[in-house]
């Protein structure tokens, strides 16, 4: 397995005799739960986007569509992230946030406690 990380964030660990088969990412997600995306950085410093953050709420020097991007995070390996140098621009794929679909903290005073979707009933 020359070249994979097997160890540390964004490892991959494949079973014996796996090496040949295809890795897809979130590979159960539907086309609704995709989008393809246009980052630019207009700002004059690198700028980073974490694998699970909350598109909308990435740094407001990365010009995308934040509307389309509502409830989704990069299509890439947990703990990894994606380098966006200044004046960049780049095509990103995104797939949506699961789970209670929250994401408290990024937002400071909104009402709805970062709630992505106000109308999905509650899961404990």
């Amino acid at each position: 397995m020359a070249g994979i990380s097997t160890s540390g964030p964004g490892a991959i660990r494949l079973r014996e005799g796996a090496e040949d088969v295809p890795l897809v990412l979130n590979a159960d997600r539907s086309d609704d739960e995709r989008v393809t995306l246009v980052v630019t950085n207009t700002g004059d410093r690198p700028v980073q986007i974490g694998s699970h953050l909350h598109l909308p709420d990435a740094n407001a020097a990365l010009d995308l569509d934040r509307a389309a991007a509502h409830g989704f995070r990069l299509d890439v390996p947990s703990g990894t992230s994606r380098r966006f140098e200044p004046g960049a621009s780049a095509e990103v794929q995104a797939v949506a946030l699961r789970g209670r679909r929250r994401v408290p903290g990024l937002q400071r005073g909104k009402p709805d406690g970062g709630a992505l979707d106000p109308t999905a009933p509650e899961e404990d």
